[in-house]
């Protein structure tokens, strides 16, 4: 048996059962994206996926009932004061809501990984609101997004890609969210 099929076979020993608990998966929806670095995608009720956040966007999506901030940016990354203006953790808690900060980059420090999607899915599930996942251009939170809907919603790899794209899918880091080499086909463009 191929790597590629034993990765999907063990993928599929997701427990329906909690798919079926948490309902159907929401498409996501792209909204403007005033306040936030690139991307601004809405996926059902309860999660926002964007890219880095000014500090008047979090005081806004604190009026609009977030209550938690999921940022995989590093910690070089949120220190910098051109690219950051203000210190995203310090406000986040100000302003009454969790921080959980889950760095990663891709690199031997900050791998994408299993366990940076663990935390991801433990951060969702102790969440007592809406949640803000964000990076610098939504790119890393759409991978690990994706990773956490086969590893722990149990959508088919494919769909779960359809569902990344729609924020800003790209394409490595899922390998190392799910810890397996994958082979991607071709994505069929509409009308041809």
């Amino acid at each position: 048996m191929s790597r590629f099929r034993f990765a999907l076979a063990s993928l599929a020993l997701v427990p329906a059962a909690l798919a079926a608990q948490q309902g159907p998966v929401p498409f996501p929806e792209k909204l403007p994206n005033i306040g936030y670095q690139s991307t601004f995608a809405r996926v059902g009720p309860n999660l926002l996926i964007a890219g880095q956040p000014t500090d008047s966007a979090l005081r806004a999506l604190k009026a609009q009932g977030v209550t938690t901030v999921i940022t995989l940016r590093t910690q070089e990354e949120l220190d910098n004061r051109q690219l950051v203006p203000f210190e995203e953790e310090k406000l986040v808690k100000e302003l009454g809501m969790t921080w959980v900060h889950i760095p990663v980059r891709g690199d031997s420090a900050f791998p994408y990984s299993p366990a940076a999607v663990e935390k991801f899915a433990a951060a969702m599930k102790a969440a007592k609101g809406r949640v803000l996942l964000h990076c610098t251009v939504a790119y890393r939170a759409s991978h690990i997004y994706t990773a956490y809907l086969v590893k722990y919603r149990g959508l088919a790899l494919d769909s779960a890609q359809v569902h990344g794209r729609a924020i800003n899918l790209g394409g490595v880091p899922l390998e190392g969210f799910l810890g397996t080499p994958l082979e991607y086909a071709p994505v069929k463009k509409k009308g041809g």
